[in-house]
């Protein structure tokens, strides 16, 4: 697909500015029902016999080291605003020793505007970074070659395959066809350089999809499941600003946070997760890990602080961080390893 060079925004670029506007307003397009994690607690150690600051978060993720098991989740890109979040993102991923995700960069392979809005390798060197495109685009056009150019594109490390079934239903836009896409998925696999992670938005992946999807060769999958931002509301939103009716009968889709992951870490044992989906603190990281996730991914609550400055997120992230040496305090883990066998209790 040629590139073209523009001083307005494209159409892909006003719907990835529209998406951005729209996740801002937390409460209007947060999922309405939990993550799920909130059914479970720690059994509180009253002697721990730790000190909280000998504590090691360290961990690694697909190869990398990471000094927290947190992944800056993958939001947004394409212009001028998205710029600003991804770099301020990157200067926080990197001083604190995170992981990052991108956006979806099919404007940027579309638009040779939208390129530099990605771009974060000079901020961030040292950093496991991913890049990120539909799925569903390779039954429209894309394939290796594509997904090739947006890991070139940031010098990424790995390439999130996003998942997003009910959105590109909702989409006016959308893309609907996702007949055949496992074995496209598995044709990137086996051909692409980097290790490619299967993401789902929001809704959750299950046992049997996590199946497939180690099948086709994916070295991590990210469950995403229902509990944060709801991107069935964010369309239902744009779609109503265009006056449209306000549509919320899909408001409830999606497999709950914890559910998604106790049933992924259960049906494959052996590859890395990342939990997200309503991911909120450090107690919310504490649980995942604990239930199995590598590592767990936090997203929305990070736009605001990113518009304002990285030091903003770096403040907002420092606490997230302090948290979990909280909880694992309190439950006397020494590291990651010692977190992953605490028991967990779970309401009736």
């Amino acid at each position: 697909m040629p590139l073209r060079r523009k001083k307005s925004l494209s159409a892909t670029q006003r719907r990835k500015k529209e998406h951005l506007e729209l996740c801002l307003d937390t409460e209007s397009v947060a999922s309405p029902a939990g993550t799920g994690l909130d059914q479970y607690s720690f059994i509180h150690n009253a002697l721990p016999e730790i000190d909280i600051d000998e504590i090691d978060l360290s961990t690694t993720f697909l190869g990398k080291p990471l000094k927290a098991p947190l992944l800056i989740s993958s939001m947004t890109g394409g212009f001028t605003l998205a710029r600003t979040v991804n770099r301020n993102l990157a200067v926080a991923a990197q001083q604190l020793g995170l992981a990052m995700g991108v956006g979806s960069q099919r404007v940027a392979l579309e638009e040779l505007s939208a390129v530099d809005s990605f771009k974060v390798r000079d901020l961030a060197p040292d950093i496991l970074l991913l890049g990120n495109l539909g799925a569903v685009q390779l039954n429209y056009g894309y394939g290796v070659e594509q997904c090739r150019k947006a890991v070139r594109m940031i010098d990424a490390d790995g390439l999130i395959l996003h998942l997003n079934v009910l959105q590109e239903a909702a989409q006016p836009e959308g893309n609907r066809n996702f007949k055949g896409l496992a074995r496209r998925i598995a044709e990137v696999c086996r051909q692409l350089e980097v290790p490619v992670v299967a993401k789902e938005v929001g809704f959750g992946i299950s046992a049997d999809v996590a199946l497939r999807l180690k099948q086709a060769g994916v070295r991590a999958i990210d469950v995403a499941g229902r509990g944060g931002t709801s991107w069935y509301a964010v369309e239902a939103k744009r779609s109503a600003q265009k006056g449209e009716p306000l549509e919320l009968t899909f408001a409830n889709w999606g497999i709950p946070t914890e559910e998604a992951l106790v049933q992924v870490r259960r049906a494959v044992p052996d590859i890395e997760l990342v939990a997200s989906g309503g991911i909120r603190n450090g107690l919310d990281i504490a649980k995942a890990v604990a239930l199995g996730a590598n590592v767990a991914a936090i997203g929305q609550p990070l736009l605001a602080p990113a518009l304002e400055s990285a030091d903003k997120v770096i403040e907002f992230l420092r606490r997230v961080i302090h948290e979990i040496r909280i909880a694992m305090l309190c439950v006397g883990a020494k590291n990651i390893g010692a977190l992953r066998k605490v028991p967990l209790t779970r309401r009736s």
